[in-house]
């Protein structure tokens, strides 16, 4: 039971963490926090949290849980208002999509990685953003990666775990470094992929015609392009050398069927859909 929770950036993610606890009857009282009243008056509005405040110490005062839901860009400073200001027992952990740049930002803004910090990640989510955007049950049966630093306290990760078992999501904990290689191809380099395409097609003078006749298949692919694009922008930067390998790896493959095509290799593209069918066809039977 987690008695004062507080959410810093109370968006998607953290909405629907709060709404599935409140729901569950696994936290007390819910406070948000934001350098923008906006959105959380309209969280309120919701029943998403109690209350909030701008200002982050006085936020996480006798918080006993501290969820910071900002984009990667912001992490530093979060932390750094967030230092010496928590009580004791407190618990901090976030829900970016890359690990390493949280432990950093926390590094430059502590001095060290604290015991009480958890990284984690929830692999959930739509491409909308917003308080609006949250909803209930978003996390049951979805993956929740917790990457602990050594640093980290066993009675904080068991908190942290607990709180994410509670919206019905599976756990799993690796290092951050290879949570950032795995995240890098199968998520980061996805959105890159869908946001290029989008720029490049309505850059083309016959840009009108292309988005008038695009199928459902192209909707499909390029759904993720509409994601806030400060939070990738950031997460690009946060996980660069991990993306730029992810990116190169599938250049060099693009480049091959480019190859294949312009000297009509039939096979080659054959079997090239053939094994991705087959990929494909897996991974929604096993998902």
């Amino acid at each position: 039971m987690i008695n004062r929770l507080c959410i810093i950036g109370v968006g998607l993610i953290g909405g629907s963490l709060a709404r599935d606890l409140r729901r569950e009857g696994l936290v007390g009282e819910v406070v948000g926090a934001s350098r923008t009243t906006s959105n959380l008056k309209r969280a309120l509005e919701l029943g998403v949290i109690d209350r909030y405040d701008t200002n982050i110490a006085a936020a996480v005062k006798e918080a006993d849980m501290v969820v910071v839901a900002v984009p990667l860009g912001a992490m530093t400073d979060i932390f750094r208002a967030l230092r010496g200001k928590l009580d004791d027992g407190a618990v901090v952990t976030d829900v970016g999509s890359a690990k390493g740049s949280v432990l950093e930002a926390a590094t430059d803004a502590f001095g060290e990685v604290p015991g009480f910090l958890v990284p984690a990640h929830p692999i959930a989510g739509t491409e909308h953003s917003g308080v609006d955007a949250s909803m209930e049950g978003m996390f049951k049966d979805r993956m929740v990666i917790l990457t602990p630093a050594p640093e980290t306290r066993a009675d904080a990760a068991q908190k942290v775990k607990s709180m994410w078992q509670g919206t019905g999501a599976k756990i799993i904990e690796m290092s951050a470094s290879h949570h950032d290689e795995v995240l890098a191809a199968t998520s980061h380099l996805p959105h890159m992929l869908a946001y290029t395409l989008v720029d490049v097609l309505g850059r083309m003078e016959e840009r009108v015609e292309i988005f008038r006749f695009a199928a459902g298949g192209f909707r499909d692919f390029t759904r993720i392009a509409s994601s806030d694009p400060q939070m990738w922008h950031d997460i690009c930067f946060a996980n660069r050398d991990a993306l730029v390998h992810a990116l190169e790896h599938f250049s060099d493959d693009l480049n091959q069927a480019i190859d294949a095509i312009r000297r009509g290799d039939s096979e080659a593209i054959k079997a090239l859909f053939t094994r991705a069918k087959a990929l494909r066809d897996e991974y929604t039977k096993n998902g």
